[in-house]
Formats: C-alpha cells, structure tokens, sequence
C-alpha cells in the first residue's frame, strides 16, 4: 500500500520535471506524448465531497501540465464528460469533449468506453466494467457497512460495480489507509493487492469568502454554536448531538446542521425532533467558511468516512474540531482534533462544555490544525495521479 500524503512531511512538493515518479520508474520514452482520459461523469453529478475531489484534482492536474511543457510533452489528457454535463470548460491544458447517450451508469458503462482512450483515470468511485487498462479511486464502502442511509438503487449499483471493479482494474487507488483496509477486509479489493492511499486536499476554502455570506450574521452570532456538516444519513450520527441539543442550549450554547438532500441517501433520513437544534440546510462554499470561521468548534461524529473532508475544511480555517475516534478520523484528524466514541453523548457534551470555556483549548486546537491540515494537498495529490498515469502509459498510447 503506497501512501502518498497521509505520511509524507508537512510542506507539499514542488511542482518540477516530471514530478515525483515511483523509484525503479523509467522516463517516459521520447516522442509523441501517451494519451489518457479522465472519466468526466462527475460534472453532470451534484457535487458531494467525492464529487468534490474529482473537480480539485483535475484542475490542479491541468495547472501541473500547463506550468510544465516537458510533462506536457510525455503525457496528453482529454476529458470525455456527458454531452450537457456542466462544470469547468476552461481548462488550460487538458481538453475536454462532450459525448451523447445520457450521463447515469448506462452512460458511464455502454458509451465512455466506447469514446475513450485507454488509460482511463475515474475519480468517482464507479468505472466501466469493460476496461482494464484503467485507474479507479474508490473512496470508500460506506454503503457497505451502513446499507440503511442508502438508496435502494444506489447501494445496489455500488454493491454490484464495487468488487467487480476491485478486481479487474489496472489500479485502485483510495482516499485514507483506514479506507484501503476496510475495502480489502470486505473483498471490494483483493487482500494481496496493493491500493494507493491519495488523500484530499484543502486548498480549495482559499477561494471561500466568508464575507459574502448571505446568511444572517446577527442570528447566528447572538449566542456560540457548534457547527455540524453533512447529511441527515443515519452513518452521519446527528441523532446523537440532536440528543444533547437541550443540553447544549441550558449552558448557552447552540447546535447548527448544515447539509443538503441527495438523491443518493435514503428517504429514511434520521429525524432531528429536539426544537434547539437548528437545521439550516444546504449553504453555499462563502456561507460554510462564514460558519466555520466563527463556531465554538465543528463537531463530526461520523460512524464511518472514507475521509472526511470537512475536518480538513475545518482545520483550514481555523475552528476546533471534535470528532469520532473511528474509521478514517484519526487518521485525518492527527492530534488536531477531540476525539470521542461516537456513541457516548455525554462525552461531547463535556468535551463542547470545555472548548466554551477554554479559550486557550481552542486556540491551541486551531494550531494545531494549522499544521496537520498541510499534509493534505490538492496539489501533490493530482501529482501522484500524473505519476500512475504516466506509469500507466509507459509512451505512446497502446490498444486494449
């Protein structure tokens, strides 16, 4: 198992040559550069945090290619996206190219294989069952092992595409170490295969304006509030800080859940019954760094994430973190965050009490959060996927 940030140092790599190719890898033969394609699904997709990734690699892999004419000259890459996907269309360096024939699974499946040239790098979880000669990032099994916060459709897609996937795919890659094991562990990937552990990135709240918030700053700064990110989906674990919400509200403190509906989740979403918890639905990138910026602390109790990338949007802005002590967590979270077991309410209510009163706790949180959240790049990240594609490659493009 190659991990390519979770333990690298904390500073991100300089983006020179041809990167940072696995020792033994040759260069790239001279000549006409190799070709690939990247799967362009996600931009038809509503943008959850793997769509997310999808978006921060590729357009960190095309500044790579675009500051880099010696890369641009081994390695050539096109994304082939559903005809009337949205999304980006300005990239510098890499081409895009609309294709009909719809955009769900029947597209993904019957049409891109069909239109793409070999390797084909899919970020998304889900890749065409007819290539081999191609890189899949499964991001993790979450409807594996919590099948009840899914759609009936959607967690019978994953459960036939994921293992078939795992096997026949060129490369898996994933998002943490905790991830790559449970895959292994549920047969998704086989147990002697290796995985690549490519994380997420953070740079991408640099661009967020808390100023430009449309929310109303007076409401929501009359009292200190715990912040809560993600979907009502019962693997999300609201139900238990809704549970201490009136608790939370005696001492003075507020509980706020941020969150928008996917078609993905199931319709049994968890019901948040406390009337002082408030649910303030989807917001927009400038109105979570408005929150994030000003909570008491972002407090994550996941039963289970192939990342998280809310705890790195956290630490990027500064704001305490307590969170969950299982699945990808701790490995994410580092020293930077409380960590509780996710089904020991009166632990957060103790631990949210001493952040209030801690004004240093907090703080030194914050700095600590400073540091760990540089081990995770965007930027080194889509490096690494330039360097399985190129290894991939190996030159000029070969047939199937």
């Amino acid at each position: 198992m190659r991990t390519y940030q979770l333990n690298l140092p904390h500073e991100e790599p300089a983006r020179t040559g041809l990167g940072t190719r696995p020792a033994g890898a040759g260069p790239a033969p001279a000549g006409r550069a190799a070709r690939a394609t990247i799967n362009g699904r996600f931009l038809s997709q509503p943008k959850t945090g793997v769509q997310r990734y999808a978006y921060e690699i590729v357009r960190q892999m095309d500044a790579i290619l675009a500051e880099d004419p010696l890369l641009r000259s081994h390695l050539t890459l096109e994304i082939v996206a559903p005809e009337r996907a949205t999304g980006p269309a300005d990239y510098a360096a890499i081409r895009r190219r609309g294709v009909g024939g719809g955009k769900g699974y029947g597209w993904e499946q019957g049409v891109l294989p069909l239109r793409a040239r070999a390797p084909l790098l899919n970020l998304c979880n889900t890749a065409p069952l007819l290539r081999r000669r191609q890189i899949v990032c499964i991001h993790g099994a979450n409807s594996f092992v919590y099948p009840q916060s899914y759609s009936r459709r959607f967690r019978y897609a994953q459960r036939a595409l994921f293992p078939a996937i795992g096997r026949r795919a060129q490369t898996i890659t994933t998002v943490s170490n905790a991830s790559a094991k449970l895959l292994k562990s549920l047969g998704i990937v086989p147990a002697d295969a290796d995985v690549d552990v490519i994380p997420n990135g953070h740079e991408h709240v640099r661009a967020w304006r808390p100023e430009a918030t449309k929310l109303d700053r007076a409401a929501i700064l009359e009292r200190p509030y715990v912040l809560v990110i993600g979907s009502q989906a019962p693997h999300k674990n609201v139900r238990m800080l809704d549970a201490i919400s009136g608790a939370l509200n005696a001492r003075g403190i507020k509980l706020l859940v941020t969150g928008g509906v996917f078609d993905m989740f199931s319709s049994r979403a968890a019901r948040l019954d406390a009337p002082e918890t408030s649910v303030l639905g989807y917001v927009t990138d400038d109105d979570l760094a408005f929150l994030l910026a000003n909570a008491l602390c972002l407090a994550f109790p996941s039963l289970v994430e192939g990342f998280g990338l809310p705890l790195v949007e956290a630490m990027a802005l500064g704001c305490p973190i307590v969170s969950s002590n299982v699945a990808s967590m701790p490995e994410v979270c580092g020293n930077a965050a409380i960590l509780l077991p996710p089904d020991r309410p009166e632990q957060w209510l103790e631990a949210i009490q001493g952040l209030h009163d801690s004004p240093s706790l907090r703080a030194d949180l914050g700095a600590r959060g400073a540091k760990q959240v540089r081990r995770f790049s965007w930027a080194a990240s889509a490096q690494a996927y330039i360097d399985l594609l190129l290894d991939a490659t190996g030159g000029p493009c070969r047939p199937l």
